[in-house]
């Protein structure tokens, strides 16, 4: 019989840019590895967590990897993958994207050169793509994405102290051959105009390439994602009210229940609204395996 294989990454620091830092994303992976194996029946060694230093883009591909190719053997029919972490943009090289711009996740070595990132230090969301789509139809593959790609930025005067960051990172001045005016290379910021749209279609690429592939992103394309304090302890704000959805009821709701239930609880704290993609049957269905 088929198995099942789960990888949960987290980064809160960044080897070449200590502006990036984050603080949530290490209990995301940590809190998401003890939901599956606490109430999905994952084992412990059925799961990898990579956090921080760990989760070079090296390291989380090679993860990947042998995961797909597991699956292709027909070893694994259900394959999970959580990343808590900034997403960015990046220069389109393939030239399917009419903007020139792909949507890209941040690894803990990412890294420039010649002014833009260095392709050997970040992730492109074609690079998820072409991986995934490699798998058989019947295999099932559960995506989480707790970064943000675009989006307007964030409420949160109410947090005081503990105000939510944004999960996003500027591309550098040359990223796309170009200079653009008081664009801060390596600061947090507001994604570029007019990406907002884009980055749902982008998101959703990432993962959403077969029948039995389910996408779960922490907000809409016009939104970002909250690095945000709860109860005194840091999280995303998707993966936070994910895991409590999730416990809370016991998984006994399905995919689309649970993503219904955590867009209430976040529409007075947050200003993102989760998303999942995937077939009707599959939204359809709890995270039963």
């Amino acid at each position: 019989m088929a198995g099942k294989k789960a990888l949960f990454v987290g980064i809160n620091k960044f080897a070449n840019y200590s502006q990036f830092t984050l603080n949530g994303c290490v209990n995301d992976a940590k809190d998401m590895a003890a939901l599956y194996k606490d109430l999905l029946g994952f084992k412990t060694t059925e799961m990898s967590t990579l956090t921080d230093a760990q989760a070079t883009k090296a390291n989380i591909m090679a993860r990947l990897n042998a995961m797909v190719a597991d699956a292709k053997a027909g070893k694994l029919n259900y394959l999970v993958f959580s990343l808590s972490s900034h997403g960015t943009q990046m220069n389109d090289t393939s030239g399917d994207e009419p903007d020139g711009k792909d949507e890209a996740f941040v690894p803990h070595d990412i890294a420039e050169k010649n002014g833009a990132w260095d392709p050997a230090r970040i992730i492109s969301d074609d690079e998820f793509h072409d991986l995934f789509v490699q798998l058989p139809a019947n295999v099932l593959l559960e995506v989480y994405l707790d970064t943000c790609h675009s989006g307007t930025g964030l409420r949160g005067a109410e947090f005081g102290l503990h105000a939510p960051r944004a999960r996003y990172i500027a591309p550098p001045d040359h990223e796309f051959e170009q200079k653009t005016a008081k664009m801060r290379g390596f600061a947090l910021d507001r994604p570029p105009a007019g990406s907002a749209k884009k980055g749902a279609a982008e998101a959703s690429k990432a993962a959403v390439a077969g029948a039995h592939h389910v996408l779960w992103t922490g907000c809409k394309a016009n939104q970002t994602s909250a690095d945000a304090y709860f109860n005194g302890r840091y999280n995303g704000a998707f993966t936070y009210y994910f895991v409590k959805v999730m416990r809370d009821t016991q998984n006994k709701l399905s995919r689309k229940a649970v993503i219904a239930k955590m867009r209430a609880l976040m529409k007075s704290g947050f200003a993102q609204t989760p998303q999942l993609e995937g077939n009707a049957t599959n939204r359809g269905q709890a995270i039963v395996y």
